[in-house]
């Protein structure tokens, strides 16, 4: 599938420790065995540290470049750094990124995107689809509360293929709507 403009994209939210890594590497996998190209775009509020201070591409970034990039036959990173300037926006992200059929979000919680929420009870914080209506499916590990809005998907956690499949369908529909 070659992508098509605009970009598929789906963010895939939750507290901390309600699964969505585990379940984003169930998927990914999937989806690349059916060819799907899928790119994610992971946020942190934290420093991110990509290698250890005395290694060439650090010492190189901590003397002032403004990109350092590492290849390798294996991989390529590019580590920009932003020395006091706004965090990119979402748009700048997407736009930096290869083509590709769909793009996952993780940790973007607060964007006006289509978002499906994994959502444990036993994680002890509140779920967040009551209250954002762009959470368009919930992979949860137990009943569909009662009053669910009737446009939210509800969808069995452990059971990662029924969550598969409706992210496929999902990605169709909104494929057909571009």
């Amino acid at each position: 599938m070659q992508q098509a403009s605009p970009r598929k994209v789906l963010g895939v939210i939750g507290t901390s420790g309600s699964g969505k890594t585990t379940l984003l590497e169930h998927l990914l996998a999937q989806l690349a065995a059916q060819g799907v190209r899928v790119n994610v775009i992971k946020h942190s509020h934290h420093d991110l540290q990509f290698e250890p201070s005395h290694k060439d591409s650090a010492r190189l970034r901590q003397a002032g470049a403004a990109e350092v990039m590492v290849g390798s036959p294996f991989r390529y990173a590019i580590i920009h750094e932003l020395r006091g300037a706004a965090e990119p926006t979402l748009e700048e992200q997407l736009a930096r990124m290869s083509p590709a059929d769909l793009t996952l979000l993780e940790g973007f919680k607060t964007y006006p995107i289509d978002k499906l929420e994994v959502y444990r009870i036993e994680a002890g914080r509140a779920p967040l689809y009551p209250h954002d209506q762009r959470v368009v499916a919930v992979a949860a590990d137990h009943a569909r509360p009662a009053d669910l809005r009737d446009s939210v998907a509800w969808l069995d956690l452990n059971q990662p293929r029924q969550v598969l499949a409706w992210l496929l369908a999902h990605l169709k529909k909104t494929s057909a709507q571009a």
